[in-house]
């Protein structure tokens, strides 16, 4: 078929013209994209992050100068408590026979180890509690590798902060930073002794902030912290947290989290991990919070806390549990109040069971852990303003803080050895043959205290506290800081026991409060 000129010319002609018609399309659409969505979604006054200024944030060497030498090892030693003796399993008959020998032998002593941080050229050290809980011991080794003896001056289980003591001068420190400053997506370092590897740093971002509710499951080092996870939570645990994503795992507990100036900014605390080892997610104190709690601990010996003296639920809890109650709210962020203790400065505010709290001195409260963490900033005697809502009223409030026994005095640390006012002897096999008892322990060096202001004579032999045996006096101690951790309305001792002379078993309530 031959194909004349003038066919061809049509078939060109017609070609240029679809090549333009698809050219026009595409550049029409294209420019729809790019404008449509934007204005559909109402995305005015956007403009692109400058990438090239954040890049310039990334170098840490500074930081990691500044704040390594800082950060110290911290090997605590847990020497083994009677109550710690464990059945032999074989006894030589002969040593028994002829005395010397024991049916129980000694555990070894335990041994931890952590990260510190070095907050005072004279030697003054932060960590975390449970770091050294229970140590007879504490070793600190700086990153020049010089060991000291360490004191404990002090120490906070709601916030599981401690405080202890070097001797020496020149220490180099690391400055005090502003956390209430962070932002969501800022840099900061890890610095602490994971694994026992000195002097490691690690990087990431502030995940989030204010986070509470952690789980029990979370600290590198075994712990069983008291956390009430049915709804209502209490104010034995102060949560708080720095969330970031950078790498902490067993032994940073203690340890520095720092910002990109080298600023300490937080005490890292905990993981989120079913393992024990980092999955992403690590925690710190707000150094907003650590302060406030070395420096009671320094000049008081104990934490000045702050009290509002209320038993509250997250307005989320709520939402779940009682959601015609969260409905007449009318708002969905805040704690909702539930109940008063007895010494509640709240209630005698005119707070009521009902309202929720929303704001503290202006600072929006939207859950727990941000009334736990502004409050922690406050001594007794403080007073400040309280938000709540009401139904559909808003309504403010001026209460003055009080401590949990509801004043605003001072407050002093007490051992439980000191409150109830004795020490304690173990009995021996014989005296316990001749009382017909297999446990119990004998009242001695009684002085003012709470057994004397009950009628406690010396020796008197406690069977049980609290429904609990009782064969040692560490036992006894445990159980008094255990009523001391509740609220002031749940901390009663009850004991049972006899004096030898008559063998009559004696009843005894003890109120612990001051």
């Amino acid at each position: 078929m031959k194909i004349t000129g003038k066919l061809l010319f049509g078939f060109i002609l017609v070609s240029l013209f679809s090549a333009f018609v698809a050219v026009g399309t595409y550049s029409l659409l294209n420019k729809n994209n790019r404008t449509g969505s934007a204005e559909s979604f109402n995305q005015g006054n956007f403009r692109a992050v400058g990438f090239n200024n954040a890049a310039e944030n990334t170098d840490f060497t500074k930081a990691a100068e500044q704040s390594i030498n800082g950060v110290v090892h911290i090997k605590s030693v847990a020497n083994p408590s009677p109550s710690d003796r464990q059945p032999r399993e074989y006894i030589d008959p002969f040593e028994w026979f002829f005395g010397g020998g024991s049916p129980y032998h000694q555990r070894q002593p335990r041994v931890g180890f952590g990260s510190g941080v070095i907050i005072s050229t004279d030697g003054y050290i932060v960590t975390n509690n449970h770091v050294i809980d229970g140590a007879d011991e504490i070793e600190v080794t700086t990153n020049s590798d010089k060991t000291y003896k360490a004191k404990l001056v002090g120490r906070d289980e709601a916030t599981d902060v401690a405080l202890l003591k070097i001797d020496g001068k020149d220490f180099p420190v690391i400055p005090f930073g502003d956390s209430d400053a962070l932002k969501i997506g800022e840099w900061v370092l890890a610095v602490g002794n994971p694994f026992n590897l000195s002097s490691t740093v690690t990087a990431g971002i502030v995940s989030a902030k204010g986070r509470g509710n952690i789980s029990p499951g979370s600290y590198p080092d075994p712990r069983n912290p008291n956390r009430n996870r049915q709804g209502q939570v209490t104010q034995q645990k102060i949560e708080s947290y720095i969330q970031t994503d950078a790498a902490v795992n067993p032994g940073n507990s203690g340890g520095a989290l720092v910002n990109t100036r080298g600023e300490l900014v937080g005490i890292n605390t905990a993981i989120y991990s079913e393992t024990g080892n980092y999955v992403g997610y690590s925690f710190a104190v707000p150094i907003s919070i650590v302060k406030k709690v070395v420096t009671d601990i320094k000049q008081y010996g104990t934490v000045q806390r702050a009290l509002l003296g209320v038993s509250v639920t997250e307005l989320a809890a709520l939402k779940e549990t009682d959601p015609d109650t969260f409905n007449k709210l009318k708002v969905t962020e805040g704690v909702y109040i539930g109940g008063f203790t007895s010494n509640s400065t709240a209630k005698k505010a005119g707070i009521e069971v009902g309202d929720a709290i929303t704001a503290i001195n202006g600072t929006k409260i939207r859950t727990f852990a941000d009334l736990q963490g502004l409050l922690s900033r406050y001594n007794p005697g403080d007073k400040v303003s309280v938000r709540v809502q009401r139904g559909n009223s808003e309504k403010t409030f001026n209460v003055e803080l009080k401590n949990d026994q509801g004043t605003t005095e001072i407050t002093k640390y007490q051992s439980p050895d000191e409150i109830l006012g004795a020490s304690f002897k173990e009995l021996s096999r014989e005296t316990k043959m001749q009382l017909g008892i297999n446990f119990g322990v004998e009242v001695t060096n009684l002085s003012d205290g709470k057994l004397k202001a009950a009628g406690i004579k010396n020796g008197f032999i406690i069977l049980t506290a609290n429904d609990n045996r009782i064969s040692a006096s560490d036992e006894l101690i445990k159980i008094v800081q255990t009523i001391l951790k509740q609220e002031p309305d749940n901390r009663g001792l009850f004991i049972r026991g006899f004096y030898p002379s008559t063998k009559k078993v004696e009843y005894i309530a003890i109120d612990l409060n001051n």
